[in-house]
């Protein structure tokens, strides 16, 4: 199909080009744009059809939306931000230089403007921040036959009509009612009388990470919005709660990694940005590495005095890591989830304990196995590398679960935990746990 579009449209055949177009997905058509040169892109985006072109443009990337607005008129500006929705608006001004906000409002009228200028207020990721203005709201005193009527009347603009939200003169939320109620309902039947009154919602204000975490909780597929009166505002439908996971997710990971979070693509992101966001936490894990070096230089002796205790150095702290990090990884999931909570911190700490006194048993039971039958290796350095390891499993488990409850009590992401600073502190533990077990049981 991109073969036979960008033949047409070579050809001049635009009116062709156009009707094939418009047989496609526009999630498609996006990705067909995204791989174009930038002449034929705005050539193709011109002639489809404004409707096709808005929902296009809400799935396209960025750099490519700035592109657009940077090059096409104020009318056909208008004429995207009039067909897109709300809250596919806001995200896509979100992105943007000022310049080009500052264009988009100019070619909106006064009423687009000004709902605009109250949603970008809203703090980020925030429920204000990602809802949309594009619902069906009911009376209670309506019947069944009055409702769905006023939904084919209002319902063909409006992001969803699964669920209706029943409001009183105030816009205060009374109720919600799922269409598959009201078609089932009869007649006559009165909307106060089949609503559910006591609807899931959150405020405007409330952080997205909750709102993603109730739509798994209720399976819904949209929620209200209300201010601190409890009037609507807006909706969040479950689209824009499918980004919000996406976005924590890869926030997430890259939080697990030691790098400062980013939206933008990898392949178009520049290499001075990358290396922007990776910078600070290596200059900061590399200083705290130094203090693992100190730990060695102050017991040099030891190691000149029995050489042989240097080889294990490498198993006792990558094996640390990695039981620290399986723990950290688990404990991270489950705050995210909801599956676990800081209340529920000491029961956290007695099951690693447990996890961890079997898993530091068996390692250490395999490691002398293998250090002094199969290696023969002296009888009292076996033991101080088999209780080094016992011990630095229990430690690092402990700290693993631990710390990522700690930053939850301190409101700090606990994906800081993971990985690279969980192992930093774990080196350092560990190595002192083995220089300590080794002056003690080698009485150097």
């Amino acid at each position: 199909m991109k073969e036979l579009i960008l033949n047409l449209i070579d050809s001049g055949n635009y009116s062709e080009a156009r009707k094939k177009l418009i047989e496609m997905n526009e999630v498609d058509i996006a990705q067909l744009l995204e791989e174009l040169d930038k002449q034929k892109l705005l050539i193709i985006f011109r002639i489809l059809p404004k409707e096709i072109a808005a929902g296009v443009f809400s799935y396209i990337s960025n750099q490519l939306q700035e592109y657009i607005i940077a090059s096409i008129t104020d009318r056909e500006i208008k004429n995207i931000i009039d067909e897109l929705f709300l809250d596919d608006t806001i995200d896509f001004l979100e992105e943007m230089p000022s310049n080009i906000v500052k264009r988009v409002l100019q070619a909106t009228d006064d009423e687009t403007r000004k709902l605009i200028n109250q949603f970008l207020k809203y703090p980020e990721d925030s429920a204000g921040s990602i809802m949309t203005i594009e619902y069906v709201d009911l009376k209670k005193e309506m019947t069944v036959k009055q409702a769905l009527e006023h939904i084919k009347e209002t319902g063909v603009d409006k992001e969803t009509i699964d669920t209706c939200y029943v409001l009183n003169e105030n816009r205060i939320l009374e109720g919600v009612i799922p269409i598959r109620k009201l078609i089932l309902s009869d007649e006559t039947t009165v909307v106060k009388d089949i609503m559910d009154t006591d609807p899931v919602y959150v405020n405007t204000h409330d952080d997205q990470e909750k709102i993603a975490s109730l739509f798994k909780k209720y399976d819904l597929i949209s929620m209200p919005v209300v201010d601190n009166e409890r009037r609507l505002v807006g909706i969040v439908t479950i689209d824009d709660v499918v980004d919000i996971i996406d976005q924590e997710n890869t926030e997430d990971f890259q939080k697990m990694a030691a790098m400062h979070p980013s939206d933008e693509e990898y392949l178009k992101t520049s290499p001075w940005v990358l290396a922007k966001h990776r910078i600070t936490w290596l200059v900061i894990l590399m200083i705290s590495a130094a203090f693992t070096g100190n730990i060695i230089n102050k017991y040099n002796n030891i190691l000149q005095s029995i050489v042989i205790l240097t080889s294990f150095i490498p198993m006792l702290m990558d094996t640390g890591g990695n039981a620290g990090s399986q723990s950290s990884t688990l404990i991270i999931r489950g705050l995210a989830l909801g599956e676990i909570t800081t209340r529920d911190i000491f029961r956290v700490i007695l099951k690693e304990v447990q996890v961890s006194f079997i898993c530091g048993f068996v390692l250490a039971a395999l490691n002398f196995i293998r250090i002094y039958f199969l290696e023969k290796i002296n009888l009292l350095v076996t033991l101080t590398v088999c209780v080094t390891l016992f011990f630095t499993v229990m430690l690092a488990k402990i700290i693993g679960c631990v710390l990522p409850i700690l930053a939850k009590m301190l409101k700090v992401d606990p994906a800081i935990m993971a990985s690279p600073l969980l192992t930093t502190i774990v080196d350092a533990t560990s190595l002192m746990i083995y220089f300590t077990f080794a002056t003690w049981i080698l009485h150097i």
